[in-house]
């Protein structure tokens, strides 16, 4: 058996790869579980006792070589295993296709429908300070609407944090710009909430802002009634009076989803009707926070949630899905 090592290491030390296949094909030869390093071990325990230490020693050179080749074969595998008439430009095989996700699907669409109407959009940081997410917008320090929107703050004197809504967009832009404003402010909001099927600490809105001469409660009716018509098909609203300390008045509007379905029955709660997002004529005392005469010029502003649209349009029961990139949730995507 000793001759036998010898041959090996001779082929172990003589032996090169063209290819990936040629060195796994080598390593399971000596290192596979029925290998020929783990059968001359085997073969070990048979050996007479005034030849073990001989055996042993032979055994372990060829270990030591085989690893050793492994090794070096490794490192140059790189260039020891492409031939010349490899593309390596090409792209890697197979080429798994990917998709957007729900969230930017349903966002796009919205802002495809308010730009076909004049709206631009706008952007802004998502860590804000406390003037520009609460107290421009109505929202005095100790102002009991504030425990609305239990936050997430970074620094305190001065309070820094994770913007509660995207109106903060609105008020940086107000500030830079005076009417006529027409603009949406999308983006990644934070509230500390627990979370569920239906809600979530961090969420994406969606929210509108338009500033002009004579801008009445009609024209806000009318660019919603537009909205849901082109995004859900269906044309039938209704607007209920609500509270916004940024704007008054305030409603909340309902679109009329119907009773058509086992689902419609369940996500409208046998009504037919289903919120959809909360607007209202922009407060005077916010416009002269940002320096625009609220004796000339008043607005409407409102804003949704886009996981939530998301929800009702596709049909999906828990928003947790949106935040777990489970492939299988996200691959049902793929085509649109």
């Amino acid at each position: 058996m000793i001759e036998k090592i010898e041959e090996l290491l001779t082929e172990v030390n003589s032996f090169n790869a063209t290819s990936k296949e040629e060195i796994e094909n080598f390593r399971i030869k000596y290192n596979g579980k029925k290998g020929v390093l783990n059968d001359f071990f085997e073969k070990f325990k048979e050996v007479p006792n005034d030849q073990k230490k001989e055996f042993g020693q032979k055994i372990n050179s060829l270990k030591q070589a085989v690893a050793g080749k492994l090794e070096n074969l490794k490192d140059s595998s790189q260039s020891a295993i492409i031939t010349e008439k490899e593309d390596l430009t090409r792209p890697a095989f197979p080429l798994d296709m990917g998709s957007r996700h729900p969230i930017n699907l349903v966002k796009n669409r919205i802002i495809e429908i308010f730009k076909s109407i004049g709206f631009a959009v706008a952007d802004g940081p998502e860590i804000e300070d406390d003037w520009h997410n609460f107290t421009a917008l109505n929202l005095p320090e100790y102002h009991p609407a504030r425990d609305m929107q239990d936050t997430f703050f970074i620094e305190q004197n001065p309070d820094i944090l994770l913007r509660t809504h995207t109106s903060s967009v609105q008020i940086r832009y107000m500030e830079e710009n005076q009417p006529p404003i027409r603009i949406l402010s999308p983006g990644r909001v934070f509230r500390n909430e627990a979370i569920s099927s239906r809600s979530h600490c961090i969420f994406h809105q969606i929210e509108g802002l338009y500033i002009d001469e004579n801008v009445s409660f009609a024209d806000l009716k009318q660019t919603i009634q537009f909205f849901t018509t082109e995004l859900f098909g269906k044309s039938k609203i209704r607007m209920r009076p609500s509270y916004f300390p940024f704007t008054e008045p305030s409603a909340e509007i309902d679109v009329y989803w119907g009773l058509n379905s086992e689902t419609d029955y369940r996500i409208t709660k046998g009504t037919g009707w289903l919120e959809i997002m909360g607007c209202g004529m922009v407060d005077p005392a916010v416009l002269k926070n940002v320096n625009i005469d609220a004796e000339k010029y008043s607005g409407y502003a409102f804003g949704m949630g886009i996981e939530r649209i998301t929800m009702l349009l596709y049909q999906m029961s828990d928003i947790r899905m949106f935040f777990e990139n489970d492939i299988r949730t996200l691959e049902q995507f793929k085509s649109l």
